[in-house]
């Protein structure tokens, strides 16, 4: 229970930071993301607030032996970019550019009753789980390593 606790805090906290911040507003995303035009330099700012607590709070939580709330600290294998990344990327900023909204302040504004919010949500989350169906389907039709621990003549 204390997890499902932790999380739905660290969620409260996120969407107060986004609203008292203004990035809930998509003209500021999108004005951020004009940079030859009127650029708003404000989610520099809000980014740059983000990352200076990540670097100031990870090594005193990394000095523990272990989360507070899980067994252990994840192990992050991955190092190199592949495609999924990269069109997974590219496709959240097309959605983030076009809408001015990325999934967290999505939801958040969804409060604010915003019309257009109740056709991007729903998009996305068709995204979300149209991305599950695909990568599923591509799982399942991998070709498995084979069984036989010698080779055959």
């Amino acid at each position: 229970m204390r997890p499902n606790i932790s999380a739905f805090i660290s969620g409260l906290i996120f969407a107060i930071g986004l609203g008292i911040s203004g990035m809930t507003d998509p003209a500021n995303v999108l004005g951020f993301l004009d940079i030859t035009g009127d650029w708003d330099f404000r989610l520099a700012f809000v980014m740059g607030g983000a990352i200076a607590v990540h670097a100031a709070l990870r090594p005193l939580i990394h000095k523990r032996a272990r989360p507070l709330f899980a067994a252990q600290f994840p192990v992050i294998t991955a190092s190199k970019l592949d495609p999924k990344l990269l069109a997974g990327s590219a496709l959240f900023g097309v959605g983030w550019g076009l809408g001015g909204y990325c999934p967290g302040p999505a939801l958040t504004s969804l409060a604010s009753g915003a019309q257009q919010l109740f056709v991007f949500v729903p998009a996305m989350l068709v995204g979300m789980y149209l991305a599950q169906v695909v990568q599923a389907r591509r799982s399942a039709s991998a070709p498995t390593p084979s069984l036989s621990a010698t080779p055959q003549p």
